[in-house]
């Protein structure tokens, strides 16, 4: 529970990447977020919301949802029925990670604490952008990890797998396709992914055009992002995938995120847990799912950005520390 008649600050701000990020379908070269304050009395959290593009959700109309929200909050609303009618991702992300945050800061205790994760660094994967198979080896030459992200597409997915690994043969790669790939494709590409010992293929196929999967055996674990938001998803995504990425803007925040990693491991699947590429707003939450028991973690979104929030997690090549509670938690 959250004490007290709360107040909502909003704002949008947009996070220049040091570099355009290159995926199947898009190039991504900033980062427009809401960054939510939510006060009662002395005390307030944060919290930071992006938003899932391909489902036509962003920052302006997330914006928009917390500004009625925040109206809400004045005329005495409580927060579980101002929370109940937001539909943006973006803006559910951003209210609830600042609820945990403002929850934390009442009781004087950390996130830790009030989730019963145990605190401590995590080890993250490093995205490489989508690019020809020769530029993405001399990426992967660069990277001090052995942890690697490829973001590949249906123009050459075995090349792109390929070079890296001959690249870097030391390191445990996964790639994601999203949403690239024709049925076909995959079962053509799968036994030579396995082959170069590919850990994992995030979201070969189109979400909603994904039945198939159902009788297929693929030579590497598959991972669904796109195909799985929440909970409400996983009945469906079980019967197609191996693992699931949990992502705190697809579920809306901490508590959804929380409760699919659960429910995904209390039913046999593996988890991992994704990010947009946000600041270290955006992943301080995602560390507590981090650290919950997945098998995968992808929290590299601040290296992607040209600069991060002032006191936000530090970055030692793939070993990740999360932030101190004083940022957020």
């Amino acid at each position: 529970m959250i004490d007290g008649r709360l107040e909502l600050r909003v704002a949008r701000e947009t996070w220049p990447l040091a570099a355009p990020l290159r995926i199947s379908f898009a190039s991504i070269e900033a980062v427009d977020v809401i960054a939510a304050e939510l006060r009662a009395g002395e005390h307030f959290g944060r919290g930071e919301g992006i938003g899932v593009f391909y489902r036509d959700d962003n920052a302006e109309c997330g914006a928009a949802e917390l500004q009625r929200a925040a109206e809400a909050f004045s005329a005495g609303a409580a927060y579980a029925e101002v929370f109940a009618q937001l539909t943006s991702y973006a803006a559910r992300n951003a209210l609830d990670c600042a609820a945990w945050d403002l929850k934390c800061k009442q009781a004087g205790r950390s996130i830790w604490e009030l989730t019963g994760v145990a605190p401590g660094p995590v080890e993250t994967f490093s995205t490489i952008s989508l690019d020809s198979p020769q530029n993405m080896a001399v990426a992967a030459r660069a990277r001090r990890g052995v942890r690697l992200k490829l973001k590949v597409d249906a123009s050459d997915p075995v090349g792109q797998v390929e070079a890296v690994r001959r690249a870097r043969p030391d390191a445990m790669l996964i790639a994601d396709a999203n949403q690239a790939l024709s049925f076909a494709q995959l079962q053509e590409v799968s036994p030579a992914l396995a082959r170069l010992g590919l850990a994992l293929l995030e979201q070969p196929l189109p979400a909603g055009a994904d039945d198939a999967l159902e009788a297929y055996r693929s030579a590497v674990p598959l991972a669904a992002d796109e195909s799985c938001f929440d909970t409400a998803d996983l009945d469906v995504a079980r019967r197609r995938y191996d693992v699931i990425n949990v992502k705190l803007d697809k579920t809306g925040g901490l508590t959804e995120a929380l409760r699919l990693e659960r429910e995904s491991r209390r039913r046999g699947l593996r988890t991992m847990v994704g990010c947009m590429a946000g600041t270290s707003l955006s992943m301080a939450p995602g560390f507590v799912v981090a650290r919950a028991g997945v098998s995968f973690v992808d929290l590299d979104g601040p290296v992607l950005l040209a600069k991060d929030r002032s006191g936000g997690a530090t970055y030692s090549g793939e070993v990740v520390t999360p932030p101190a509670s004083s940022f957020w938690g």
